[in-house]
C-alpha cells in the first residue's frame, strides 16, 4: 500500500506577480525551489490565504535570488500580488516509509527570503 505524504512546501510565500496571458503554472526563485526540495515541472497545490482559494498547476524556475512567486496563466484570476500562499507537493511513499519521511518545509518572510 502507498501513502501520499506532504513532500515540499513553502509557506507563507508572498505573491509578487500575476500574468493572466501565459500558458500555465506557478513561477518560484530557483533557490526558493532548491531549499524545499521542489523540481521544475513538479506539480503543486497552492493555497491562498487571502481568498481561501486551491489550485493546482505546476512548477517552473524562477532566476535564483530572485524571490519571485507568479501566478500564471487562469489562475491568476485567483491571486493577487501581495497575497499569501503555501506551496505543496506530495509523494506517494510505501507504508514502511511513513514512520521515517520528513517533508522539505520551508518558511518565508514577506519578502520571499528564508527565515526556517
Amino acid at each position: 500500500m502507498q501513502v501520499k505524504l506532504l513532500k515540499s512546501k513553502l509557506h507563507r510565500g508572498r505573491v509578487t506577480e500575476t500574468r493572466l496571458h501565459y500558458p500555465g503554472s506557478i513561477e518560484i526563485d530557483q533557490a526558493l525551489m532548491e531549499a524545499s526540495g521542489l523540481v521544475p515541472y513538479e506539480a503543486v497545490l497552492i493555497a491562498n490565504l487571502n481568498n481561501g482559494s486551491r489550485l493546482e498547476t505546476y512548477v517552473v524556475p524562477a532566476e535564483a535570488g530572485s524571490g519571485k512567486i507568479v501566478i500564471l496563466g487562469a489562475a491568476a484570476n485567483l491571486a493577487e500580488p501581495g497575497d499569501i500562499v503555501i506551496i505543496m507537493s506530495f509523494a506517494l511513499c510505501e507504508a514502511g516509509e511513513v514512520a521515517t519521511h520528513k517533508p522539505k518545509v520551508v518558511v518565508l518572510d514577506e519578502k520571499n527570503n528564508i527565515v526556517k
